[in-house]
């Protein structure tokens, strides 16, 4: 089990939900998603961490936004942790960011295309904060036992792994939920990225998706029994500044997380 404030991940327990916009775009967006989320999650029962990443290292046009001035979003992200008493997740890219990232966030979050920097793993770990591991879209889930292995050597065993689809044909991913539960067997909680599954990468400059199978993936990651469920989530997806073509629309997320804790309770009852 990792514990992360007061919400208990893992052994059984009910999923927690991962949530938030993509990228920090300005203050009013991410402080009333946040506060809109907190209130469904807070009706529905379930665990909420609020994440947002406050810089997009990995966009694929040079001309993408890429976030705020970094004092300015983590200004931010403070303000959602302070005003709301929800602990916060944001990605680092390299091991300068850490220190800083680490004052404010409570998970800090290797991107994907960074899951098997050893560095940048090491300082992530050192930090004592806990650490929610993306899965390679390149990596078969045995081998997230090794990126485990270089946390875990700081003596830091606070580690989620996080499923967000493979690489499947130039422009497509895949979810294969064997892999769930391939990496439950490294002992540490399993989340499922619902969002990031569903693009399409890199077509025409920017990242496409195709939405309408969140649910999808959503439900069928609930039915193997994952410890939590990711989703980016935005009021107007089609306006948002980063992933608009993968990102939930709030409105649709009350209706989705209803359905995800039914389907987690017939699973997790047999535990």
């Amino acid at each position: 089990m990792v514990k992360i404030d007061n919400i208990e991940i893992g052994e059984g327990k009910g999923f927690v939900l991962i949530a938030g916009p993509c990228v920090i775009e300005n203050r009013d967006i991410t402080l009333r998603t946040a506060e809109e989320i907190k209130k469904i999650t807070g009706g529905l029962g379930i665990p909420y961490i609020f994440k947002s990443s406050y810089k997009k290292a990995n966009r694929t046009s040079l001309n993408s936004f890429t976030g705020l001035p970094i004092d300015e979003a983590f200004a931010i992200l403070k303000e959602v942790k302070e005003d709301f008493e929800l602990p916060v997740l944001t990605d680092v890219h390299t091991e300068s960011e850490i220190q800083k990232a680490a004052e404010v966030a409570d998970v800090l979050q290797i991107p994907a295309f960074l899951c098997r920097q050893t560095e940048l793993l090491i300082a992530a770990g050192n930090t004592g904060k806990a650490v929610n591991v993306k899965k390679g879209q390149f990596l078969a889930p045995e081998d997230m036992k090794f990126v485990v292995e270089k946390i875990e050597s700081t003596g830091n065993k606070k580690i989620l792994l996080t499923e967000r689809g493979t690489t499947f044909g130039y422009h497509n991913l895949v979810v294969d939920m064997r892999g769930l539960e391939i990496m439950k067997e490294t002992g540490y909680p399993v989340i499922m990225d619902a969002t990031h599954s569903v693009q399409i990468p890199s077509m025409g400059g920017i990242s496409g998706g195709q939405p309408r199978f969140i649910n999808t993936l959503a439900r069928a990651a609930a039915a193997v029994g994952v410890d939590g469920l990711f989703l980016e989530v935005h009021p107007e997806p089609s306006k948002a500044l980063s992933d608009a073509g993968s990102q939930l629309p709030l409105n649709k997320l009350e209706e989705l997380l209803t359905l995800i804790k039914k389907i987690d309770e017939i699973v997790k009852s047999e535990y």
